[in-house]
């Protein structure tokens, strides 16, 4: 299974933390739009091409020992790009309440992560335990 360190994880939840906070100080959507071209870039290129991840192999040193699997990474940038995509749409309609509203929700996704808790990693294994059908209700 491939794998990539914490570190560049959590530098691309920081990166993005600190984005979406500018666009909303700024209420700037274009902000945000960089923001979606970093991260589909990510996905595109597995992280080779993520700005955050580049900024943070040149900041952080040393190796570090915790990993993520690439796959789990993968999907958590996924559900950003979907959160950017649907914020985007939204001020495009001018649906501003939806826009900031899904922005939102990336920013708490990527703080909860930053604090501990990854809630795209608890979708996706609900998701893993829907598709294997041990998923029951309580």
């Amino acid at each position: 299974m491939r794998e990539v360190p914490m570190r560049y994880v959590k530098a691309n939840q920081t990166g993005i933390v600190i984005t979406v906070i500018l666009s909303f100080l700024f209420h700037q959507p274009w902000i945000l739009a960089a923001l979606w071209v970093v991260q589909l870039a990510g996905i595109l290129t597995e992280g080779r091409f993520n700005l955050f991840i580049l900024i943070g192999k040149l900041v952080l040193k040393g190796k570090g020992e915790e990993m993520q699997a690439l796959e789990l990474q993968r999907f958590n940038n996924v559900l950003a790009v979907l959160f950017l995509t649907l914020a985007l749409l939204s001020f495009a309609f001018e649906w501003q309440i939806a826009a900031y509203a899904f922005s939102a929700m990336l920013l708490l996704a990527a703080s909860a992560a930053l604090l501990g808790y990854c809630i795209g990693c608890t979708v996706y294994f609900w998701i893993k335990q829907i598709r294997a059908g041990r998923f029951t209700r309580t």
